[in-house]
C-alpha cells in the first residue's frame, strides 16, 4: 500500500512539473503582453504630449497586479524579473507601442496626435487612459 501512495504522489508531482513545462514562455502570454503594451503606449503618449503626465502610482499598482497574475499562472519571480528587465523585451514593447500609435496617426513630431490619442483613451476609461492625466 505504501508503494501505491508513493507512485500516486510521484505521478501527482510529475503532473505539476509537466504542466509547468507546458506553459508558454512569458513573453508570449497574451494578457501579460497586452497589459505591458498598454503601459508602453501610455509612456509614449506622456513622453510626446506636453499636456499629458504619467500616473506613476497607478502604473505601479498595475504592475503589481500583473506580477500577481503572472505568479498565479505559474511563472517564477526570476522569470518575471528577467522578462521585465530584459532590454530586448523593452525594445520590442516600445516598437509595438510605436506601431500602435503610428496606426492611429501619432509619430515623432506629431505632438497633437499623441495628445488627441491620450485624451481619447482617458475619455474611454481604458487602461492606457488610466495611466495618464492631463496637466502638470
Amino acid at each position: 500500500m505504501k508503494s501505491v501512495k508513493m507512485i500516486a504522489l510521484a505521478l501527482y508531482v510529475a503532473g505539476f512539473a509537466g504542466a509547468a513545462d507546458a506553459r508558454i514562455p512569458i513573453n508570449q502570454e497574451k494578457h501579460i503582453n497586452n497589459t505591458l503594451l498598454q503601459g508602453f503606449i501610455a509612456d509614449a503618449i506622456a513622453d510626446n504630449c506636453p499636456t499629458m503626465r504619467p500616473r506613476k502610482l497607478r502604473a505601479l499598482n498595475e504592475l503589481t497586479k500583473l506580477r500577481d497574475y503572472a505568479l498565479k499562472q505559474g511563472y517564477t519571480r526570476q522569470e518575471i524579473t528577467a522578462f521585465v528587465e530584459s532590454k530586448a523585451e523593452k525594445k520590442r514593447g516600445k516598437a509595438e507601442a510605436a506601431d500602435w500609435l503610428k496606426a492611429r496617426g501619432a509619430a515623432p513630431g506629431k505632438t497633437a496626435a499623441y495628445c488627441e490619442i491620450g485624451k481619447a483613451e482617458i475619455a474611454a476609461k481604458s487602461l492606457i487612459g488610466s495611466l495618464l492625466r492631463v496637466g502638470g
